[in-house]
């Protein structure tokens, strides 16, 4: 929200400075995101006039001007054809800085005459491309004044940013009140006289909306205009609106806009002779189009609020109007619409068409529903100032929304729920001044809310909107007593298992990545099925119309991205939730992660290789160690789901517990997210691992094993012919069985098939580690564990060992 600091003086009696405005904004909720002086560099240019404009006598396209700058007359050669005799204009003198070409101006010699100084263009003042002229100031200028104060550019612009819920101060006038219940001046009043009008309007609103949805647009006001002249607006609107940045264009669309940001008042205007009948609010037809204001044709559907005539779609209700109607240099009869629309069938309309307007902005955030009315009237005094013309009575459709609110206010609530201690007094006219009526006094206070503040619903706004006003910074600062002070933060299980497996996966040279919650419906159903209930009835984007039944495709976009950007090797990871429905139980909090391309840098010693399947377990299998998964205990079964590679992937499982998946992505799947492979990817469900043991649930604590023992480990390997179904896990966990309080680890080392090996099995050979901790093992300890391995093999596998 943009306005120059005359602009709210307008609404505001105040004799405070512009940084004591910029300093109490942001204290009012209203945070102040810049200023601009638009004079800051425009110091040295004055008003010139020029007294004699002759012939160069060597040049048939230059002209020699003097030029009075109200301190002396100078000679400049100017090549403008519109310089003159009598005219005025911006004179910049030798040493100047040209902001618009960037040049530093010096006194010289052109085609034998001398020139001191130049008369500007637009181009060269960096106002626009302009410069087949120099600019012509008013005859009233005064001569030697600021150039910058002439064009009112010593007026600074503020821009303010918003809240969702603050649409009343969409409007200078918002803003204003704000600043007069901080004690910062007084709101003056509103002047809007009614105008009767003299006839009754050839043109009318109708509404055609069903019974049940007629909230959608509750009311609309119009007047008909005849006989108005659309020349240019008011130097003084026009300076206003472009300082802002909108573009003027005819002084009854420089009305509308100027209204909308003045008091929050959106405003339409329709040529009157290019409507075809009465003006209907109803629902659009499906597969209904409109040519709009911004030359794009939409295609509207039945959920669309629009303006029709008799012949066509003439404006999108709330957004924006239609080019065939519009009014234009040539417009003579004018119709208004002053309309009030719901602010939910707005935005989703908005978002649908992909329109972003003033208007629309305004009315998905609520505006004054009184302001039809008084709307109508606030533009009739300025069409009626600035374009003339007979004005007819108003036509008004649907009735006034019952907006009338009463909150109960008990003056201690604001001590108690805030810690400020405003005085009542204090506190009323506060209210008052924001335009709320407050009825009693003490614990019994009734407050009326103003029909601008659709936002106020309980007590506890009351009282916010009194602190704020009053001052956060009045809230006194207290010192705590060690034993009262507030506690510290605890983290139940789940946060504490996050934070471990980033650290962890951060720690294996992963990068962690945070994507959005929602994805294309047509990606995530590569992923499995989309329920119905995770697709979004209005997503905040087309290609984001679902929730994310897996974080895997967001990663595999990302992966996806940087591979398009020349950085194809990349190791991704996010720890967050996922969806499988639309209820608390349907949320799951997942680590999942990817690796994509070459596992190393280019090396003269070794050559990188592609990410595979194994990379994807051993991280899988590192995030569940560290948050006290059992992994020893661990199995290993190739039922993971059909986004993974049948042949290349497997499921961790805990008993019947599924704990994770890991494997190489499956290219059918690749090919539909465009993205170019091998992918090796995993997910952990870190909400199904069990606690260690000795943590208490919810405390988040692992219990992890800290003992390292002082005497030394030993390895010993064996080699077992199996058949070939045996998988590596079951011979694996048959050998970490043996014994539990000996055996550290078991990994196999080698898998052979060939000579010396039967047809149908083959030999795995594995390390067994052996960790005392009681004292160094004996031979024959050792042999005992050995023997005890052997058999445990054979009893589970079937395996023996390889001669």
């Amino acid at each position: 929200m943009k306005f120059t600091l005359s602009w709210l003086k307008d609404h505001l009696e105040t004799e405070a400075t512009l940084d004591e405005i910029v300093e109490r904004l942001p204290m009012l909720g209203l945070e102040v995101e810049g200023v601009e002086d638009r004079a800051a560099g425009l110091e040295d240019f004055t008003v010139g006039y020029v007294v004699e404009a002759r012939q160069h006598p060597n040049a048939d396209r230059l002209t020699l001007c003097l030029v009075d700058d109200g301190a002396e007359t100078v000679q400049v050669v100017c090549g403008a054809p519109n310089a003159r005799t009598g005219m005025k204009g911006v004179f910049a003198p030798a040493g100047s800085h040209i902001p618009g070409t960037g040049l530093d101006l010096k006194k010289g010699v052109i085609r034998g005459e001398e020139s001191n100084g130049m008369l500007c263009s637009e181009r060269e003042m960096g106002l626009s491309d302009e410069h087949e002229g120099i600019i012509e100031l008013p005859d009233d200028a005064p001569i030697g004044a600021p150039f910058a104060e002439i064009m009112g550019f010593d007026d600074p612009v503020i821009d303010v940013a918003i809240t969702p819920n603050r649409g009343d101060c969409l409007g200078v006038r918002g803003i204003a009140r704000d600043l007069a219940a901080a004690g910062l001046g007084s709101l003056k009043p509103l002047d809007i006289p009614e105008v009767a009008g003299d006839f009754a309007p050839p043109v009318n609103w109708r509404r055609d909306l069903p019974a049940d949805r007629g909230d959608a647009c509750p009311r609309v006001v119009g007047r008909y205009y005849r006989g108005v002249t659309n020349g240019p607006s008011p130097a003084w609107m026009q300076a206003r609106l472009t300082a802002i940045g909108l573009r003027p264009i005819s002084a009854l669309v420089d009305i509308t806009n100027y209204v909308t940001h003045d008091l929050g008042r959106p405003l339409h205007v329709f040529d009157a002779d290019k409507l075809d009948g009465d003006l209907t609010m109803r629902f659009a037809r499906d597969g209904e189009t409109i040519l709009a204001l911004d030359g794009k044709d939409y295609t509207l559907d039945p959920d669309t609020v629009v303006i029709a005539d008799n012949a066509r779609v003439n404006g999108i209700g709330g957004i924006m109007g239609g080019e065939e109607t519009g009014c234009t240099g040539t417009t003579t009869n004018m119709f208004l619409e002053v309309a009030l629309f719901d602010p939910v069938t707005v935005a989703a309309a908005g978002r649908r068409l992909g329109i972003q307007s003033d208007a629309r902005y305004r009315f998905e955030r609520g505006v004054d529903p009184t302001s039809a009315i008084w709307g109508a009237h606030v533009a009739t005094r300025l069409v009626r100032e600035i374009c003339g013309g007979e004005v007819s009575t108003l036509s008004v459709a649907g009735d006034e929304p019952d907006w009338r609110k009463h909150v109960a206010l008990r003056h201690s609530r604001i001590l108690g729920l805030t810690g400020a201690d405003v005085p009542e007094p204090e506190a009323k006219r506060i209210l008052e001044t924001l335009g709320f009526e407050v009825a009693g006094a003490g614990e019994a206070m009734t407050v009326a809310v103003p029909p601008w503040r659709p936002d106020i619903d309980g007590e506890a706004d009351l009282v916010e909107e009194v602190v704020r006003v009053a001052g956060y910074d009045a809230i006194p600062v207290t010192a705590m007593r060690r034993e009262t002070s507030l506690p510290r933060p605890a983290l139940d299980m789940g946060q504490r298992r996050a934070a471990l497996v980033r650290r962890v996966l951060a720690g294996r040279g992963m990068m962690e990545a945070v994507t959005y919650s929602f994805m294309p419906s047509g990606l995530a159903a590569a992923f499995g099925d989309v329920p119905a209930a995770i697709v979004l009835d209005n997503p905040i984007s087309s290609d984001l119309d679902a929730m994310r039944p897996s974080i895997l495709p967001n990663l595999l976009d990302a992966a996806r991205r940087n591979a398009d950007r020349g950085y194809p090797d990349v190791a991704l990871f996010e720890v967050g939730p996922q969806y499988a429905d639309d209820t608390p139980d349907g949320q799951a909090a997942v680590a999942a992660g990817l690796r994509a391309g070459r596992t190393g840098p280019r090396h003269w010693q070794q050559a990188p290789r592609e990410a595979d399947a194994f990379d994807a377990k051993a991280d899988a299998l590192a995030a569940l160690a560290a948050i006290g998964a059992p992994v020893g205990n661990l199995q290993v079964s190739t039922d993971a789901p059909d986004w993974y590679h049948p042949g290349l992937s497997g499921t961790l499982r805990l008993g019947p517990n599924v704990l994770a998946w890991f494997g190489a992505l499956n290219p059918k799947v690749l090919r539909r997210a465009d993205a170019d492979g091998p992918v090796a990817a995993f997910e952990i469900f870190l909400d199904r691992v069990p606690a260690p043991r000795g943590a208490k649930a919810g405390d988040g604590k692992a219990r992890p094993r800290l003992d390292l023992s002082p005497y030394q480990a030993v390895s010993r390997d064996f080699a077992f012919v199996v058949a070939t179904d045996v998988t590596a896990e079951a011979v694996l966990r048959a050998a970490r069985g043996a014994d539990k309080d000996l055996i550290d680890h078991v990994d196999v080392f080698d898998v052979y098939t060939g000579e010396g090996v039967e047809e149908g099995q083959r030999s795995l050979a594995i390390s067994v580690t052996l960790q005392p901790t009681a004292g160094t093992l004996t031979d024959a300890e050792i042999d005992a564990v050995g023997a005890k391995v052997v058999a445990a093999v054979a009893k589970h596998t079937g395996g023996v060992l390889r001669g």
